[in-house]
């Protein structure tokens, strides 16, 4: 259900392919040109969504469920305020290694852009929203990454690119690019926006194994 819109900025457009990631920051001046809408989900929570993707998002999920297939989404847009406010948060309470393990350096989130949803399943009228719980619903995943591509969107982090994309394996976790073509291309050859973009890691990105086996939202903000 839409509840508001609210348009940020310039009219400049945003870069749907901008690569955000453990080596790569938001680029400079993208709050301020991002066009957004907040929605809230099954369970009362407001999320922020870039304006293009949400249009995508919405077809995306009225495909689905015509195949029995409900989805909703739990996050998407988090400011890099709002990551720098979570970075401090956990390094009080937990220390600074345990939240450079587990939590996205402010302004190198993917979640920064807008265009990076995470989506929760609702099987039987029941919100199934803890990632442990989710990730074994297999076949529901499978079905949802086969219509990503016609929408413009694509399976971000995939299992077996940890070295690439700095994270484990997240089935819920979709990057719209605005190009069927390009997210077809990406899924048919099974590579990642990194690989699409020619921009493979410098350094070592690949996830500390705690944090390819720890699934839980509080453990893992990215």
């Amino acid at each position: 259900m839409l509840c508001a819109a609210v348009s940020c900025g310039k009219n400049a457009k945003i870069d749907y392919l901008a690569l955000v990631n453990k080596e790569n920051k938001l680029p400079d001046g993208w709050e301020d040109r991002l066009e957004t809408v907040t929605v809230k989900n099954s369970i009362g929570d407001d999320v922020e969504v870039e304006k293009k993707a949400y249009g995508a998002y919405l077809k995306l999920k009225e495909e689905l469920a015509a195949e029995g297939v409900t989805v909703d989404l739990d996050s998407a847009r988090r400011s890099v305020a709002a990551q720098q406010r979570i970075w401090d948060d956990f390094t009080e309470k937990y220390g600074e290694v345990y939240t450079k393990r587990t939590v996205a350096t402010p302004g190198y989130s993917e979640h920064h852009t807008g265009l990076a949803l995470d989506l929760y399943l609702i099987i039987d009228g029941k919100d199934v929203i803890e990632n442990e719980d989710m990730i074994v619903y297999t076949d529901i995943w499978a079905k949802i990454h086969a219509k990503l591509a016609d929408h413009g969107f694509i399976l971000r982090y995939l299992e077996g690119k940890e070295a690439i994309t700095g994270y484990g394996y997240e089935p819920w976790h979709i990057r719209y690019v605005d190009s069927r073509d390009i997210a077809k291309e990406i899924t048919e050859k099974g590579i990642t926006l990194e690989e699409y973009l020619g921009k493979l890691p410098v350094g070592n990105v690949a996830p500390p194994e705690a944090a390819l086996t720890r699934r839980s939202y509080e453990e893992i903000i990215i």
